[in-house]
């Protein structure tokens, strides 16, 4: 029975589904095949959500990716609504990852890493914020430093999801400096898609490990280190906003 288990893996359907969408799709962004990518990339996150679910993973990492898809349907319309509203549909995502790290990171931050980030976050506004339309400045600010947040919560978590966030801080900065007017590498769509289709993965499969080392006992976690480690961030990032 154990080697039956062994070859049969309910998860491996949605993963071998979200690795094909997920080639199809930036093969497509790449070769220019603009209705393939637009058709592709609402099913990406269901895919890779399903995948959680069959692992036996948080109903809540589910959420995340859920309103990643919201967040990727809405931001291809144009205009600054479906833009405001796609970006909102991220910053729930967001939510949602961190109170997946409050939960299920156990590994140690330090104050350091915290101004790190901070100054990452707010040294990017800065240069960003002249280029920006007005109307986006503050919600753009506001949403960075909630995704800077989360990478930096995504460090207590697992080395994958620490790279995850990582990649989707750099996916989301390609887009402000889109809309600020600042130089993009070439075909920028390929390189926003495949950073972000990578860091949703490794949050995902960090968060799954995490969860699961939770669930049989293999780790002996502290409650008040999340507390102090969001509470260094956001002191880190307010010191940071001070001349």
């Amino acid at each position: 029975m154990r080697a039956f288990r062994g070859r049969f893996r309910p998860s491996r359907g949605p993963a071998l589904a979200f690795a094909a969408a997920a080639g199809v799709h930036l093969g497509a962004l790449a070769g220019g095949a603009a209705p393939v990518a637009r058709a592709t990339k609402p099913v990406l996150m269901p895919l890779l959500a399903e995948y959680v679910l069959r692992r036996g993973g948080p109903r809540t990492l589910a959420l995340a990716l859920l309103c990643g898809c919201a967040g990727d349907t809405l931001l291809q319309l144009s205009g600054e609504l479906p833009f405001l509203l796609g970006m909102g549909a991220f910053a729930a995502g967001h939510g949602c990852y961190l109170a997946l790290f409050a939960r299920h990171g156990d590994r140690p931050t330090s104050r350091r890493l915290a101004a790190g980030y901070a100054a990452a976050w707010a040294g990017t506004t800065a240069l960003l914020w002249p280029g920006l339309p007005a109307g986006l400045r503050p919600p753009v600010a506001l949403y960075g430093l909630l995704l800077t947040a989360t990478a930096y919560g995504a460090v207590r978590t697992r080395r994958r999801a620490a790279a995850g966030g990582a990649l989707f801080l750099l996916s989301d900065t390609l887009i402000a400096a889109g809309l600020a007017g600042r130089p993009q590498p070439p075909v920028p769509q390929f390189w926003i898609m495949l950073t972000y289709l990578g860091a949703q993965y490794l949050l995902a499969e960090g968060v799954l490990k995490a969860a699961a080392d939770d669930a049989e006992g293999a780790r002996q976690r502290p409650g008040p280190p999340h507390a102090s480690a969001a509470r260094h961030f956001f002191t880190a990032a307010r010191a940071s906003t001070m001349p």
